[in-house]
C-alpha cells in the first residue's frame, strides 16, 4: 500500500499509452496509481489486473474518482476528441491534469482549456513527454554553447506503415485521426523547441511560409504529410509524418559549424550525437530510468508541489501555438476537420 505522502495518479483511458504511464509511475518513488477509469468497466478492471494493481483501483464512477482525496493528479489518455470533456471535468473538480497530446484536436478548444486552467488556478500540461527527456536538456546546452554555430535548418521524420482501416483511430476523423495529430505533432513540437532553444527564446516564432504535400485516406484524414517551413530569420524546417512508409525517424539540427543528430525515434530519444568537421563525434547517452514517461511525471509533480499551473518545459502558450500550427497545416493539406470534442461516456 502506498504511504500517505505518496502522490496518487488517476488514469482516464486504460489503453496502451496509459500502460506506459502506469509503468513509469510504478517505477518512480513517491507516487502511485490511485485509480483507473474507462468507458468500459471491464477494460479498466483488466488494465488494473495486468498492471498488478489492487482490484479496487478500477473505478466505475468518474465523478467519485474526481472527488476522491486519494487522487492528486489526473492523466487523460483517451482518443483525442474525448480529451476536452475529461480535462474540463478534472479542472472543475480542482484536480491537476496531464493530458496526452494533442491536448485537443483544434486550437479553439485548446485555448478554452488553457483559459479554464488559468481561471481555476489548476495545473494543466500537455503530455509532450519528449520535451522532458534528459537528452534534450543536453542538446539545449550544446545549442546554448554555440557548438553548431547558428542553427540553419531542422529536419525530422516520424513514419510507420499502418494498414488502412476506416474504423481505426488512425484513419477515423471522429476519433481525431490523421498523421499530423497522431505523430506529426512531435515533428512540429520539437522543431519549435529546437528553434527556441537555439535562439535562447521562450518560444519559437510561427513560420512565415509553408509548403505542404499530403495524401489523404478515403475517410478524409491525412495519411502522409511532407512539409517545408520558412522563418523570418532564414531558418528552415522540413519534416515528414506518415502512416504509409518506414523512415529513420530521426531529428537533425543543421548549424553553420556542425550538426546534432538524434539518429532514430527522436520522440523517445536517449542518445544524440554532435558532429563538427575535423573533430571526433561527441555522443550524449542518457538511458531512461524506466521508459521515458517518468520525466514528464516528475516534472508535473514538481510544478504541482510548487503551486504552478503550467510547466516551463511545456507551457500553455506553446500548446496553443502548436495547436494553431497543426490547424494551419491540416487546412493546407485539405484534411477533413476533426470534431473539437466528443462525449467521454
Amino acid at each position: 500500500m502506498p504511504d500517505s505522502a505518496s502522490f496518487g495518479w488517476a488514469l482516464l483511458g486504460p489503453g496502451s499509452i496509459a500502460r506506459q504511464f502506469a509503468a513509469a509511475v510504478q517505477g518512480l518513488p513517491g507516487t502511485h496509481v490511485a485509480a483507473v477509469w474507462g468507458r468500459s468497466a471491464d477494460r479498466a478492471a483488466a488494465f488494473v489486473a495486468a498492471a498488478g494493481l489492487p482490484p479496487q483501483v478500477a473505478v466505475a464512477d468518474l465523478h467519485l474518482l474526481l472527488a476522491s482525496e486519494a487522487v492528486q493528479g489526473v492523466y487523460v489518455a483517451t482518443t483525442h476528441p474525448a480529451h476536452g470533456p475529461l480535462v474540463r471535468a478534472a479542472l472543475a473538480a480542482g484536480k491537476p491534469v496531464v493530458c496526452e497530446k494533442p491536448l485537443t484536436p483544434g486550437a479553439r478548444e485548446t485555448r478554452e482549456l488553457i483559459e479554464l486552467s488559468r481561471a481555476r488556478g489548476v495545473f494543466l500540461m500537455e503530455a509532450l513527454w519528449t520535451r522532458c527527456l534528459p537528452v534534450y536538456q543536453g542538446i539545449a546546452r550544446w545549442l546554448e554553447e554555440g557548438r553548431i554555430g547558428r542553427l540553419r535548418s531542422v529536419a525530422s521524420s516520424f513514419c510507420f506503415p499502418a494498414p488502412y482501416d476506416p474504423h481505426s483511430r488512425l484513419f477515423d476523423p471522429r476519433a481525431g485521426g490523421g498523421a499530423l495529430l497522431d505523430i506529426g505533432i512531435y515533428n512540429v513540437a520539437m522543431t519549435r523547441w529546437a528553434i527556441a532553444a537555439a535562439a535562447r527564446a521562450g518560444a519559437a516564432p510561427q513560420p512565415t511560409s509553408r509548403a505542404v504535400l499530403a495524401a489523404l485516406a478515403p475517410t478524409g484524414v491525412e495519411t502522409s504529410v511532407a512539409a517545408q517551413l520558412g522563418y523570418a530569420d532564414g531558418t528552415t524546417a522540413q519534416f515528414v509524418c506518415a502512416f504509409d512508409r518506414l523512415a529513420d525517424n530521426g531529428l537533425t539540427l543543421h548549424g553553420s559549424l556542425g550538426r546534432i543528430e538524434v539518429p532514430t525515434d527522436f520522440w523517445q530519444a536517449d542518445a544524440a550525437c554532435l558532429k563538427r568537421p575535423g573533430e571526433d563525434e561527441v555522443w550524449l547517452r542518457l538511458p531512461h530510468a524506466v521508459n521515458g514517461f517518468e520525466y514528464e511525471i516528475a516534472e508535473a509533480m514538481r510544478c504541482i508541489a510548487a503551486g504552478a499551473i503550467e510547466s516551463p518545459l511545456m507551457p500553455h502558450d506553446e500548446s496553443l501555438a502548436i495547436a494553431q500550427e497543426l490547424d494551419v497545416l491540416r487546412g493546407i493539406a485539405g484534411a477533413i476537420a476533426s470534431p473539437d470534442s466528443a462525449s467521454p461516456a
